[in-house]
């Protein structure tokens, strides 16, 4: 009976996780959306299957498999798999993670896959931790990250691993996670509700690639019905997980261009209101911030060079606290560039330059301020007759421009 009581436990322990969780792929073929790595004779695929597991870092979209890919290939290789997360984990962890490895290893001969979720957000003394461990094999590490590997994970450890990009899940892949997760008695909903004509079908288009929301939302719907899933319940529960804000879809850009022109036309009130329509309904705050920092430079440049300074200090305390608590430095973001005076004379300028480099030849650099580090170029003209401005107490007359560009002029002060 001990045996039969400890199966029934685990069995109702299961059904209390999120759908989400218990709708997991077990196997490579039941995840979806990366046929470019795992699909027959893919790089990724096949070394999985010869068990040539190398140190790993996933980049990609939330939601799009970068943990459960990570479960997979350890259930599928014997390893043993050690999550942590960036968010929750220190160096002392990473220790404690290790000193298991080495003792599996050891008695028992079982490897280990330690999976560091978030790993862009481990600064560089946990990231260094992690080196020597890596390089020698102790642990094969596979590091989950949303944000380009280049910028956030260190150069010494990202050396020692191979970067794969997952996909955004297209709507159909996520379309066809919903319906088995409908149908599965076993870790689904067990075929006990059905869906309105079209219901799953857009809720895979809103979930945005992230198969996870998806199935929240399909979670939520459930509860709110005996019966059948319709899309007054999807919509509700839709704006229950901030889904109804598609990211990718026209409102994304409609709002982001009323916040643009918004501040353009110096209305502080209108350019908070768009702000927090974006922040509330789940956007990127570092999205946001990137905007502010080109619209600092594009509409307002040297009218009044603070202004650049405000914005990108608004992306630091972003990167640093993340929501909500960065809500307050986008917000004084956003009414500084409102309220500072406006100027596109930048922006017209290097518009000038981009267009003449695209209409006429590449124009040699002048030789009188080209570089001449050896005897050769000197002989051949290089440097000759340039003068250097420090030598001369007044402006120097000197042509810095191509012959056949004298006199051009990209910067005009005036421009408004």
């Amino acid at each position: 009976m001990a045996d039969l009581f400890d199966v029934a436990n685990f069995k109702r322990k299961e059904r209390t996780k999120p759908l989400a969780d218990r709708m997991r792929p077990n196997t490579l073929d039941e995840v979806l959306g990366q046929d470019h790595l795992i699909g027959p004779g893919k790089p990724l695929r096949r070394l999985i299957e010869g068990d040539q597991i190398p140190s790993m870092i996933f980049w990609g979209p939330p939601g799009s498999g970068k943990t459960t890919l990570a479960r997979v290939i350890a259930t599928l290789s014997k390893s043993k798999f050690i999550p942590l997360s960036a968010v929750m984990s220190g160096v002392n962890d990473i220790r404690l993670a290790v000193r298991q490895a080495e003792s599996d290893e050891k008695y028992h001969g079982i490897r280990t896959i330690l999976f560091i979720d978030e790993i862009h957000r481990f600064n560089k003394a946990q990231q260094d931790a992690l080196l020597p461990f890596v390089e020698d094999g102790t642990v094969t590490l596979i590091g989950a990250t949303t944000e380009n590997p280049s910028f956030e994970v260190n150069a010494a450890l990202l050396s020692r691993a191979k970067v794969f990009v997952l996909n955004k899940i297209e709507p159909g892949d996520i379309e066809r996670i919903l319906r088995k997760a409908m149908q599965d008695k076993e870790r689904g909903l067990g075929g006990a509700f059905t869906a309105e004509d079209g219901v799953l079908e857009s809720l895979a288009v809103l979930a945005d690639g992230d198969a996870r929301q998806a199935l929240n939302a399909l979670e939520l719907a459930s509860r709110a019905t005996k019966k059948a899933i319709t899309a007054d319940i999807i919509k509700e529960a839709l704006q229950r997980t901030h889904l109804l804000y598609d990211k990718s879809g026209e409102e994304h850009y409609n709002i982001i261009s009323a916040l643009h022109k918004s501040l353009r036309g110096s209305d502080p009130n209108a350019g908070l209101y768009w702000l927090g329509r974006m922040l509330e309904a789940g956007e990127d705050p570092l999205y946001v911030a990137r905007r502010l920092i080109r619209f600092a430079s594009e509409d307002i440049g040297l009218a009044d060079p603070q202004a650049l300074v405000q914005a990108v200090a608004a992306y630091q305390a972003s990167h640093m606290l993340g929501m909500p608590e960065c809500n307050v430095h986008l917000a004084q973001a956003t009414v500084y560039l409102a309220l500072a005076p406006k100027s596109n004379a930048l922006y017209e300028a290097y518009a000038a330059v981009k267009e003449d480099i695209r209409d006429l030849p590449n124009e040699p650099v002048p030789l009188h301020i080209r570089n001449a580090p050896t005897a050769l170029m000197k002989n051949l003209g290089y440097g000759k007759g340039y003068k250097y401005n420090p030598a001369f107490e007044g402006p120097v007359e000197q042509e810095y421009l191509p012959e056949k560009l004298k006199g051009r002029r990209y910067w005009n002060p005036k421009v408004k």
